[in-house]
């Protein structure tokens, strides 16, 4: 895998050393601010945590590597854009080296210059064998590299009807798994949403997120069998739990006042593990 020309000066800044003993170099202010311009979520940021994202986000540029697919050549200011989009969830969590442990698993991302078309093989109650193909706008495998379509995470926040992000939606994925199993409940800090036990945080996270996809996934057959309202949120998250989180965290990091009336009691919950102020 090739890295980009600003990965190879962010390593080189660094003369193979870890960030701590040396310190990580600042991406361009250019290239940031044109990155942070093109997005509207990243804009409405204060300027110290635009600040503070830019930093994230040259330490994670240090740490990973990019490869395009069929050709593509992977540009600055778009590993720039990817790494920005993949450390928002990251922002509150503390010092910047030990947030993105939560990344650790893998070094390379892939960027497709299109929507990539995956094999697909499932075996049904009978035991019968179907295989089929699957159009995907990214990926992530456990332990393995992340798969990202170019023009998807391009056109992130663009329309306020569709708070998508597939960058914050497939690293979303890679928190869920960093327990080991990918099913929309991601490992919980001691405390959680004052919580005084680890089963009671558990459980309070399970009753809610439940209980929300649940009338999700009621609001998405009312829509597409009866015709009725469709829903706000990508109905994509109504096929099966760990979906459910991560199209909830894109519209959460893209659009937060309309996801709170959307989803009045999963605002707090987010507020709580992704570990924002209080306003």
């Amino acid at each position: 895998m090739s890295p980009t020309a600003i990965t190879r000066f962010l390593r080189r800044a660094t003369n193979g050393l870890r960030s701590k003993i040396a310190p990580v170099p600042e991406i361009p202010a250019e290239l940031w601010l044109q990155t942070v311009r093109q997005y509207p979520f990243l804009a409405a940021l204060t300027i110290e945590e635009q600040s503070k994202l830019r930093a994230i986000s040259a330490l994670f540029l240090q740490q990973k590597e990019f490869t395009g697919a069929h050709g593509m050549e992977v540009t600055d200011a778009m590993a720039v854009a990817i790494a920005a989009q993949a450390c928002l969830p990251l922002l509150h969590w503390g010092d910047a080296a030990k947030a993105l442990d939560w990344y650790d698993d893998f070094v390379g991302i892939v960027v497709h210059p299109a929507e990539a078309v995956a094999p697909r093989r499932s075996t049904d109650a009978a035991g019968v064998t179907h295989h089929y193909s699957q159009v995907l706008l990214g990926e992530a495998m456990e332990r393995g590299p992340v798969m990202l379509a170019w023009p998807a995470v391009e056109s992130a926040g663009r329309d306020p009807e569709d708070a998508s992000s597939v960058v914050i939606h497939e690293f979303i994925h890679k928190i869920d798994m960093k327990d080991g199993a990918v099913n929309g409940r991601p490992p919980l800090q001691l405390g959680f949403a004052g919580t005084t036990t680890a089963a009671e945080a558990r459980r309070l996270w399970a009753d809610s997120w439940t209980h929300a996809y649940e009338g999700f996934r009621e609001k998405v057959v009312i829509a597409q069998r009866f015709g009725g309202d469709k829903p706000w949120l990508n109905s994509y998250g109504a096929t099966a739990p760990e979906e459910f989180f991560a199209v909830t965290c894109e519209a959460y990091f893209v659009h937060r006042s309309r996801f709170a009336e959307e989803f009045p009691t999963l605002a707090p919950l987010l507020d709580a593990f992704f570990q924002r102020p209080a306003a």
